[in-house]
């Protein structure tokens, strides 16, 4: 029998929020204005600080005492502490999930896969939170429900430079193409592919936001 999830106010607003932020509804490093902000939402003030509240704990806002939450520009060094992290922990631990994972883990693998396959190019918002679920469908059966947890908060932080990665034509059809492998090497068990192929694969994406984030002008990536 499925779980029946009941979802808060404050839990659809930190998506509403979280979603126009992804847009750049929201300018970066300019204060948010709750006032209009939920007269616009139809909603009072308290859900949408405690929304606001949860996002500053992913890392897209920032709050400053009397001034309200900011939005928090993209961050080079965050970028890259990021996907340094996740190259540490992600393809060893999905390594290990491929060996592990039950029937019922590689039909939620192949689901994930499957519903973020038939995402349109277009609907990159729903793509990127689609893109998390695959990644995450790849490590659950780790068995490592600590190292789990750090990479589902890493895969959040990821989520706005995922967005922007997939700014330039075609780098659906890679992501989609890297995904194909995954999926396949996974499902075959194949341990040491799937650690290879996911190192590579974030390895890829990295490398591109190192040339995206640079400053203008400055033809060095972050350090």
């Amino acid at each position: 029998m499925k779980r029946l999830i009941i979802r808060t106010l404050s839990d659809q607003l930190v998506d509403v929020v979280r979603d126009r932020i992804l847009m750049g509804h929201a300018p970066a490093d300019q204060a948010i204005r709750q006032d209009a902000l939920a007269s616009e939402l139809g909603v009072s003030k308290i859900p949408l600080r405690e929304a606001l509240a949860r996002l500053e704990q992913e890392g897209l806002v920032r709050s400053h005492a009397n001034r309200g939450y900011f939005v928090r520009a993209l961050d080079p060094g965050e970028a890259e502490e990021v996907y340094s992290l996740r190259l540490t922990l992600e393809p060893e631990t999905a390594a290990r999930a491929a060996s592990r994972a039950s029937a019922e883990e590689r039909a939620a693998l192949m689901a994930a896969f499957d519903t973020l396959s038939a995402q349109p190019a277009d609907r990159r918002l729903a793509a990127v939170r689609l893109n998390r679920e695959f990644h995450m469908a790849m490590v659950r059966p780790s068995g490592l429900p600590i190292t789990v947890q750090l990479l589902e908060r890493l895969h959040v932080l990821s989520d706005r430079y995922v967005h922007k990665h997939l700014e330039p034509l075609g780098r659906d059809e890679r992501a989609a193409s890297e995904h194909a492998v995954l999926l396949q090497l996974w499902l075959a068990g194949d341990g040491p592919g799937v650690a290879a192929a996911l190192y590579q694969h974030i390895e890829n994406t990295r490398a591109d936001l190192r040339r995206q984030l640079q400053p203008a002008g400055d033809g060095t990536a972050p350090a």
